[in-house]
């Protein structure tokens, strides 16, 4: 079967979770569960993989040593009430990751996640999966990074379980991670960004 017959039957045919796991370890692209269908991944831009690469790199750094873990996009998520499984942009563990399943490839348990905005996802990424991710009992803050201009929104969950927003767009602006007690500058998350490679 090739890629685009694959692709359209995906967007067709009912899949349980086991085949869904099956399949995406048979294609070249990465996929997203939603409840029985399956959703291709929509690629990257030089400057998204850039932003989650500065997110992830300071945040390894800044790390080392404490009892956090600190994944990229290839580590997958599920969140069983709502039966999806996806790749965040960046999660962070506190202690050690709660497996889904027999392997070690689908975590649960992540108290931070960051998405970077596309523009075919930011919807999605600011309404319905963001209300998916809100499910899981660990996860505390949300950061949203648009690639189109020096621009963060940051959810934080607090301790009566409501999400506060705070926007940053400010060169001079301080970000506190709060469920990891560090700090940081805005223009950390977009260094070596050029804005006039505008997305397509």
């Amino acid at each position: 079967m090739n890629k685009l017959s694959m692709v359209t039957q995906t967007q067709t045919q009912y899949y349980t979770p086991e085949k869904y796991l099956v399949f995406e370890e048979n294609v070249e692209y990465k996929h997203e569960y939603r409840d029985g269908k399956i959703i291709p991944m929509t690629g990257g831009t030089t400057n998204h993989n850039k932003i989650a690469g500065n997110f992830y790199s300071y945040l390894r750094f800044n790390l080392k040593g404490k009892n956090y873990e600190t994944y990229i996009r290839d580590v997958r998520l599920w969140i069983g009430q709502y039966h999806l499984y996806t790749y965040p942009d960046i999660m962070v563990i506190y202690d050690q990751p709660t497996y889904e399943g027999k392997g070690t490839t689908t975590v649960t348990n992540p108290c931070l996640i960051g998405e970077v905005l596309s523009k075919s996802t930011q919807n999605y990424d600011q309404g319905e999966k963001f209300r998916f991710y809100r499910s899981l009992p660990t996860f505390q803050e949300y950061f949203l990074l648009s690639q189109e201009q020096q621009l963060i929104m940051q959810y934080t969950k607090t301790r009566e379980g409501n999400w506060l927003l705070q926007e940053y767009e400010n060169e001079t602006s301080m970000i506190q991670l709060k469920s990891l007690a560090l700090e940081m500058n805005l223009t950390d998350f977009y260094e070596g960004i050029n804005f006039t490679q505008t997305e397509k």
